[in-house]
């Protein structure tokens, strides 16, 4: 894989990002399985939470809301915190210039833990957002809090502690 051309990562911005802790009635946490993707390079560890870019000119609040719909077809959910502070991490060296178009060193995110309202029938991870979206995860499952650091790439491992530090509370 051939790295874009003069790609100094010191010298590309962050991706602005949101992330979705959703949490069940029993206080698991929402985790699927991607389905491909430049920044998946660990096969044996492809769970993570609903995540996904800001748009230009929209707030956090509601591009979490539109990510958890287009990665999981989830409307029904009540904001139970955001996370005080946005949390970063870079890409390893070998995917800068690659992921997200070579644009960005990595990501910062702004983290939100929600209360998912619903029922597991309405998760469709096959058909999101009603089908107008590709799949993003091909298998789903609910999972303890503290578990979650564990699942993820490596390199996301940092901010996936932090996320787990920052909401603890809410699962007791």
């Amino acid at each position: 894989m051939a790295r874009h051309k003069d790609v100094s990562p010191e010298h590309l911005p962050y991706r602005r990002c949101v992330g979705v802790v959703l949490l069940n009635a029993e206080n698991l946490v929402f985790v699927g399985s991607r389905t491909e993707g430049p920044e998946h390079t660990d096969s044996a560890r492809p769970w993570q939470m609903p995540q996904g870019g800001i748009d230009d000119g929209e707030e956090p609040y509601p591009a979490a809301l539109r990510e958890l719909y287009e990665e999981t077809n989830v409307r029904s959910v009540e904001l139970l915190a955001e996370a005080r502070d946005w949390f970063t991490y870079d890409l390893p060296p070998e995917l800068v210039g690659h992921a997200w178009k070579g644009k960005y060193r990595g990501q910062t995110q702004k983290w939100f833990a929600l209360r998912f309202t619903g029922t597991d029938s309405e998760i469709d991870i096959h058909h999101p957002a009603g089908g107008a979206h590709p799949p993003e995860f091909k298998a789903w499952r609910w999972e303890r809090l503290e578990r979650l650091p564990e699942l993820i790439v490596p390199f996301k491992r940092a901010v996936y502690h932090r996320v787990v530090q920052e909401f603890a509370h809410l699962v007791g």
